[in-house]
């Protein structure tokens, strides 16, 4: 009879539920981990209102930290109980996509987004990591597990924001939505020598800590259209970039209408919860001659990307546990899971810390 561990798992579209599942064994190439904490995602409340197809039962989540608890065969240069860290996205390394750069694409479009999406995910007392050797992430004795889980996805995905859109000294850049990833991307921006950022956000309790991520203004949309406020802010020139963290066909279109002639999109909003097709503004885009670029992207994974995200909050360059707004115990997980579905008590970013 296999051990047993608790999972929190989706049996059907619209529900979620803690069950029992065997803890599982590794493969020659995997690793198991014991989870010591883990973040819930929006991404898992997109999963459950059934954006995302996935089997009944799959165990949700993909931000999760812990320690080695079983290795397999053919992974070295980690010992059982060492503290790791796994990013959201766990590449072969071996592909076409991952030897051609594109390692968060592994296996095809999305293809490195295992967790829930392909396989069970590790909101689990256990989780298996694949290509070990490339994903597991020793987690430095200085660094919290609070921190280290940040790293699995919102500020890996945030930075690729800010990366994506090539930000230039000095310049400015709008940042749509302000949520733990548009948040990060926030941060990125400035890490990245940003000089002015518009953070577009309604929410008092994410304007507030978008200023103290280095937001220089906060357009509410509630009050007036956003694109003309940001028109506006800019002297009606636009912005050098702009980054879109919501995945809505609105703030897509308001983000290639603010960007100036030769600026740069930048999405990393999931746009799978929303049926309507994007549309490109046809005057804004130059009818196709403005020398704007779009550049959309996954989270990247592996452990070299991983290393470095831990380096930034080592140097202490970057906090993100501002946005744990919430912590939880995992007997309480549906709780924390619902808070996120309905975004009550200003939550942000609920953290699930396991016995």
């Amino acid at each position: 009879m296999p051990q047993m561990m608790n999972a929190f798992v989706m049996p059907e579209v619209g529900k979620t539920a803690v069950t029992q599942k065997p803890i599982p064994e590794p493969g020659p190439e995997e690793a198991v981990v014991r989870t010591t904490a883990a973040l819930i995602c929006t991404s898992d409340v997109h999963t459950v209102k059934g954006a995302l197809p996935v089997a009944p039962g799959v165990t949700l989540g993909h931000e999760a930290v812990g320690v080695v608890h079983a290795l397999g065969s053919a992974v070295e240069g980690f010992t059982e109980g060492q503290r790791v860290a796994v990013n959201a996205v766990t590449p072969c390394f071996r592909c076409e996509y991952c030897q051609s750069g594109f390692t968060s694409q592994c296996g095809g479009p999305l293809g490195g987004y295992r967790y829930t999406a392909q396989v069970d995910g590790n909101m689990a007392e256990y989780f298996v990591v694949p290509a070990a050797k490339g994903n597991l992430a020793p987690i430095p004795d200085e660094l919290s597990d609070e921190k280290a889980a940040y790293c699995c996805d919102m500020l890996s995905t945030g930075f690729m924001g800010a990366e994506h859109a090539r930000i230039g000294l000095g310049e400015t850049v709008a940042v749509f939505a302000q949520g733990p990833v548009g948040l990060s991307a926030t941060i990125g921006a400035n890490l990245l020598g940003a000089g002015r950022v518009i953070a577009v956000e309604s929410r008092p309790e994410r304007q507030e800590l978008a200023r103290r991520f280095g937001a220089d203004d906060v357009v509410d949309f509630t009050h007036g259209d956003a694109v003309e406020q940001i028109m506006d802010l800019t002297g009606g020139v636009g912005v050098d970039a702009a980054i879109e963290a919501f995945g809505f066909p609105q703030t897509f279109e308001a983000c290639v209408r603010v960007t100036k002639a030769g600026g740069r999109v930048s999405n990393i909003g999931y746009h799978g919860e929303n049926p309507e097709p994007l549309t490109l503004p046809l005057d804004a885009f130059g009818l196709g001659m403005a020398d704007k670029s779009i550049h959309t992207g996954l989270c990247p994974g592996g452990n070299t990307r991983m290393a470095r995200l831990f380096q930034l909050l080592l140097s202490g360059r970057v906090d993100p546990t501002p946005m744990t707004t919430h912590r939880f115990g995992f007997d309480d997980i549906e709780t924390a899971f619902s808070m996120m579905q309905d975004k009550t008590d200003g939550i942000v970013k609920p953290l699930i810390t396991f016995a």
